[in-house]
């Protein structure tokens, strides 16, 4: 705890007071043009990927990069994803899994969770993705792993879509949805083409989406 405060000591002293006209701005105002949902994992820090300031991004954080199909019981995901998409009016919602996921590798490996009941009923959002994933042959542990991290972005890219705040804004064109893997090794990311509904490098596909065109009739 002792590194946290001398962290927020050193912001004060100086990050703080290299942005204080950003945070004068910020105190009235919150204008976040982009979602983004990623794991709680601490090795992936969305801000710091992306390279955005305070104010850019509207994160939600949880156990898997998890978006639970809309319905009525309450929730903090949901709550978040309407009120970003709603109120906030953000274009582009991010899905940001990485590897050597721990919720992923669980699910993966059929590791017993009996001992983290509520961890394990959080990961059921992630079966349409494992039912996927168990139907292909995978070379390796390791290789079954990263598949499954690609089948739960794929899965919870089609959980916000139920979500009616989602679905409305996707009808009406102004909103994208894209899904990412992040590599911590390397500090890459492959994104989700939609039209191919393959993995692609972000670096040489800069402009993929994983909206796939909407036909009108």
């Amino acid at each position: 705890m002792k590194e946290v405060i001398e962290g927020f000591l050193k912001f004060q002293r100086e990050a703080f007071v290299e942005r204080t006209a950003l945070f004068q701005q910020l105190a009235t105002r919150h204008n976040p043009r982009t979602l983004f949902i990623s794991c709680s994992d601490s090795r992936l820090v969305p801000e710091l990927v992306t390279q955005r300031e305070p104010g850019d991004l509207f994160v939600i954080r949880n156990a898997g990069n998890i978006v639970p199909s809309f319905g009525p019981e309450p929730g903090g995901v949901t709550a978040s994803v309407e009120y970003a998409v709603a109120a906030l009016g953000v274009e582009d919602i991010v899905i940001c899994g990485h590897s050597d996921c721990g919720a992923m590798t669980a699910i993966a490996t059929c590791q017993c969770l009996e001992h983290l009941p509520t961890v394990a009923g959080w990961l059921r959002y992630a079966d349409s993705a494992k039912a996927v994933n168990q139907a292909y042959p995978h070379a390796s542990d390791e290789a079954r792993v990263a598949s499954m991290v690609r089948e739960n972005v794929v899965a919870q890219l089609n959980n916000i879509k139920t979500h009616p705040s989602v679905a409305l804004a996707l009808d009406q064109g102004r909103l994208t949805l894209h899904g990412w893997v992040y590599d911590i090794a390397s500090g890459a990311i492959e994104a989700l083409d939609g039209e191919t509904r393959r993995f692609v490098p972000l670096t040489t596909h800069p402009d993929v989406t994983a909206t796939p065109a909407i036909a009108r009739f």
